[in-house]
C-alpha cells in the first residue's frame, strides 16, 4: 500500500462534496477549524451546489472531486458529507494525477465507495474520518473534540492506537492483517464491483446508521453464505446507530445479529469500536496494517 505523505503547517486542504448536498453555511465552521492547523483551506466551488438530494449533478460532483485530485498542491481533501452518490460518480474520475502525487481522502459513510475504490483498484491508503458539515452549528449531535484531535493526529503522520474495554459478544484472539471497510450497507451495496473491497485475511470494519434490524440480518446472512465472512482475519464493529425494528419485532439486538453471523469463525471480533455516525468518530487509516487483540476484558487496534 501507498502511504500518502503527513500534511504539514502551510500546506493546503480541500473540502469538497461528491454525495448528499449540504446547507448553505454548513462548513463555514470547517473552514475555520482546519484554518487553525495552520493549514490554507480551499473549499471547492461547487460545494454547496445542489440536484435533488444531491450536491449536484453527477458531472458536477466528478469534475469538483477531480479538480482536488489533479491539484498537486493540495495534500488532504475532506468530504463535507456523505448521504447518497459516490457509486454515480466513482467511475467518472480519473485519478493519474492522483496517483503521481497520492494525497489523503478523508470521510466516511457514503465516501465508503471512494475508500474501498482507492485502497482496493490504486492501493493507496485513506482516513476513514470525521467530514466537514459535522462541524455545523446546526449538527445537532456535533463530533467530539478528540475525534478532531485525532484526525489532525493522522493527518499530520501520527498512528493511532486504541484501547477499549470489552463488549459481552466479543470475541477474545488476536490477529494482523490490513484494514479495510466502512459502512456496511454501502460496502454491501459494491460487492461484486471492481471497488469491492478485499477482504480475505483483513481486518474487517463495518458501520451502521438508521437500517432496519431484519435489513442488517439480510446482509450479514448474505456476506455469510457467499463466503466472505469465513475469509477475514478479524472483525471490527463500530458504531451501529439509530438501528430500526418493525411493529413485530425482529428479536435480536444489531450486536446480536452480528455476532451470530460469526459465531462459527474463531477470529478475534470486537465491538463498539467508536467510529461511524456518532459522536465519536475516531479516524481509521483503511489500507493499513493493524493488529487486532482482544482479550477477556479489553481489546485494542494497533496500527503499524
Amino acid at each position: 500500500m501507498i502511504t500518502p505523505s503527513p500534511i504539514k503547517p502551510g500546506d493546503r486542504v480541500g473540502i469538497v462534496t461528491p454525495a448528499g448536498r449540504i446547507a448553505g453555511g454548513a462548513i463555514d465552521n470547517a473552514v475555520d477549524f482546519f484554518s487553525s492547523w495552520g493549514v490554507d483551506v480551499v473549499v471547492s466551488p461547487g460545494a454547496y451546489s445542489g440536484w435533488n438530494q444531491f450536491g449536484g449533478t453527477d458531472m458536477q460532483r466528478a469534475s469538483a472531486f477531480q479538480d482536488m485530485l489533479d491539484d498537486e498542491s493540495i495534500r488532504a481533501v475532506i468530504c463535507s458529507r456523505g448521504g447518497y452518490g459516490c457509486a454515480r460518480i466513482i467511475d467518472l474520475l480519473d485519478f493519474s494525477s492522483f496517483m503521481m502525487s497520492p494525497k489523503w481522502i478523508v470521510g466516511y459513510s457514503d465516501i465508503t465507495v471512494i475508500h474501498s475504490h482507492i485502497n482496493r483498484v490504486l492501493g493507496v491508503e485513506t482516513i476513514h474520518g470525521p467530514m466537514a458539515a459535522e462541524l455545523s452549528p446546526e449538527k445537532t449531535d456535533p463530533v467530539s473534540q478528540r475525534s478532531m484531535d485525532l484526525l489532525k493526529e493522522a493527518l499530520f503522520g501520527t498512528l493511532p492506537a486504541y484501547y477499549m474495554a470489552n463488549h459481552p459478544l466479543s470475541g477474545s484472539g488476536r490477529a494482523t492483517g490490513v484494514i479495510t471497510g466502512g459502512n456496511l450497507s454501502v460496502l454491501y451495496s459494491i460487492l461484486g464491483s471492481p471497488s469491492a473491497p478485499d477482504i480475505s485475511e483483513s481486518i474487517l470494519f463495518i458501520e451502521e446508521v438508521g437500517e432496519y434490524l431484519y435489513h442488517l440480518d439480510r446482509m450479514m446472512v448474505a456476506m455469510k453464505r457467499s463466503g466472505l465472512l469465513a475469509s477475514v482475519g478479524g472483525l471490527v464493529v463500530g458504531g451501529l446507530t439509530a438501528m430500526k425494528d418493525n411493529e413485530v419485532p425482529f428479536g435480536k439486538t444489531a450486536e446480536e445479529i452480528i455476532a451470530e453471523a460469526v459465531a462459527d469463525y474463531d477470529y478475534p471480533v470486537i465491538f463498539g469500536f467508536p467510529a461511524g455516525h456518532q459522536p465519536e468518530n475516531h479516524p481509521l487509516i483503511l489500507g493499513r496494517e493493524v493488529t487486532l487483540s482482544v482479550g477477556d476484558k479489553s481489546g485494542s487496534i494497533t496500527f503499524r
